[in-house]
């Protein structure tokens, strides 16, 4: 999954750090970054999931799914999108970013490879295949 990770990094000006976690913030893949700075983001990241959650039941007509969610902070954009059952896909950007591109090239790499994206839920006690 790290070849793919780093064409979406090169395919978009401004990409600092791409990060595949599952929902619970366990860091998956990374590119463009240490392990130790792409766990922190993949915590922060089950956070900002479940505050979106909470905000999409207020949308009683909607699906209450978060889908994608855009930070922009001095210095630059933070991107992360649902990416197959209970992971996800974050990206650090530059200010300078292209943001239509950015999120364009997100779905795309969702698409393709999406089920591979997918962290099975975990369980308790013994696991029957």
């Amino acid at each position: 999954m790290d070849w793919m990770l780093k064409d979406l990094a090169e395919s978009v000006p401004g990409t600092r750090n791409v990060v595949v976690l599952t929902g619970d913030g366990l860091r998956m893949a990374q590119h463009g970054t240490d392990e130790d700075t792409a766990d922190r983001l993949a915590a922060a990241c089950a956070g900002l999931q479940s505050l979106s959650v909470a905000i999409a039941s207020e949308f009683p007509d909607g699906d209450r799914t978060m889908r994608l969610v855009v930070i922009e902070v001095g210095g630059g954009f933070f991107y992360l999108m649902a990416a197959g059952a209970r992971a996800y896909l974050a990206v650090l950007a530059d200010e300078g970013v292209d943001a239509g591109l950015m999120g364009q090239q997100m779905r795309d790499l969702v698409a393709r490879i999406g089920e591979h994206l997918t962290s099975p839920p975990r369980v308790e006690g013994p696991v029957v295949a």
